[in-house]
């Protein structure tokens, strides 16, 4: 007797997610299927079916999906040309766009007018990474205008000041009439007197375009910039106070003397209270460690009490120096020691929480000892103040130049020496001159 073919039954995928769903096997078993199998869907997972939905789609629904799918793929394709657009004017070395360049912006200009017809404009300048602003600039670039005097069409944009309106700007920014008022104060004032409704922003924009030029030629002399200079060590003196503030608010003045031709710290002191004892104390331990015994030292000092009193007078009286006041008895500034004050604070003592006298004491002593021996000075070529100060820097210079030139002829070897295959290819490559 032949073996019958036994065929396994098979159910609809959606009989079995509904009895999954609803947990109910008898919506399976009224459709005749076995309750064992039934038992069996809600103890399993449901399983993912492949199916062709397209059959059970209308003629309609058809086109409807074909329509949508063409329109993705013609956005697809829309972005991938504004990315191949952006390769393609792209440096390779560097990921920025050089926005300057005029062959730039017409490809991205052609580039953003053909994906506009199937993007919209902003998505279409996100992708290229151009701002809406700077793109309207360039279209009214493009297009120019025909008018004279025009640099936009007053059409695209009817906001922006009249031909006239910029004439009346030109008068008055020119005009020896109101040349003593200031440019922001001057718009303001046209406004007052009912010629010119611009901002101050826009009255510097046109001053910085059209490169105008207020009328002020200064006729008084300018104040000197370049200072006193000495021509020898303890010829020019400078002295002055300043203070700072430890952590708990209180002030710890500074007191120092520095030599004008060395710009070497003299003398110095830290003190908790600010007294004329302590200017007397370093202007006598400068006099006392001069190099020069026999120079007579000029001191710049300003027209402080601590400069200027009986017991600075007495040392004055005695011939040790003599003095003058900055800014008064002679055109130059006392600019020299306070510029030393602001590099003392700023590169050293706010460096650190100053909360005692004696570590700013111990801060000043590091720093005055580093600058005098130790930091070269931009003035001198190298060499130290305690170098220019004591005549001990001969040579420094010309060391340093000769340091320089065989530090470059060391490098000219090293990088002469160094080469890869892409140096060999290169035209008139050093390489293949030694080969042949």
């Amino acid at each position: 007797m032949a073996n019958r073919e036994v065929r396994q039954q098979v159910y609809d995928h959606r009989l079995r997610d509904l009895v999954h769903q609803t947990g109910d096997i008898g919506i399976a078993t009224a459709a005749g299927v076995p309750r064992s199998t039934a038992a069996g869907w809600l103890r399993r997972d449901l399983q993912p079916v492949v199916s062709v939905d397209v059959v059970d789609m209308t003629e309609s629904d058809l086109r409807a999906e074909v329509a949508k799918l063409r329109r993705r793929t013609r956005t697809l394709s829309t972005v991938v040309a504004l990315l191949v657009a952006v390769l393609r004017v792209s440096d390779r070395r560097t990921p920025r766009l050089d926005l300057s360049d005029r062959t730039t912006r017409a490809r991205l200009l052609r580039a953003a007018d053909r994906a506009r017809k199937v993007l919209p404009t902003s998505a279409v300048l996100k992708i290229l990474g151009i701002s809406p602003s700077r793109y309207n600039v360039w279209v009214r670039a493009d297009q120019g205008c025909a008018l004279p005097n025009e640099t936009a069409c007053p059409r695209s944009t009817p906001t922006q000041l009249t031909p006239d309106e910029v004439r009346v700007i030109h008068t008055m920014v020119t005009s020896d009439r109101y040349r003593h008022v200031p440019t922001g104060r001057l718009a303001v004032l046209a406004q007052r007197l009912g010629k010119v409704f611009a901002s101050p922003t826009t009255w510097y924009r046109l001053v910085r375009d059209h490169e105008w030029r207020r009328p002020r030629s200064r006729q008084h002399p300018a104040s000197p910039t370049g200072g006193v200079r000495a021509k020898a060590p303890d010829e020019v003196w400078h002295i002055d106070t300043s203070a700072v503030r430890l952590v708990d608010g209180r002030k710890v003045w500074l007191h120092a003397v520095i030599d004008n031709f060395s710009r070497r710290i003299l003398a110095w002191r830290v003190a908790e209270r600010f007294e004329i004892a302590n200017a007397v104390a370093i202007l006598e331990e400068a006099v006392g460690n001069a190099v020069s015994a026999d120079e007579r030292p000029t001191l710049m000092a300003d027209g402080g009490v601590e400069n200027f009193n009986g017991e600075v007078d007495a040392v004055v009286g005695n011939g040790l120096l003599s003095r003058v006041r900055a800014l008064v008895d002679v055109r130059f500034s006392n600019s020299m020691i306070e510029s030393w004050w602001s590099t003392l604070k700023h590169q050293w003592l706010f460096l650190h929480r100053l909360e005692t006298v004696a570590a700013v004491r111990r801060y000043v002593e590091f720093y005055v000892a580093e600058y005098n021996a130790t930091i070269p000075h931009a003035a001198f070529s190298g060499q130290t103040p305690d170098e220019i100060y004591f005549g001990r820097g001969e040579g420094i210079a010309a060391k340093l130049e000769a340091g320089k030139q065989a530090a470059r002829a060391r490098r000219l070897k090293v990088n002469r020496g160094t080469w890869c295959e892409r140096c060999w290819d290169l035209p008139g490559s050093v390489m293949q001159g030694v080969a042949a």
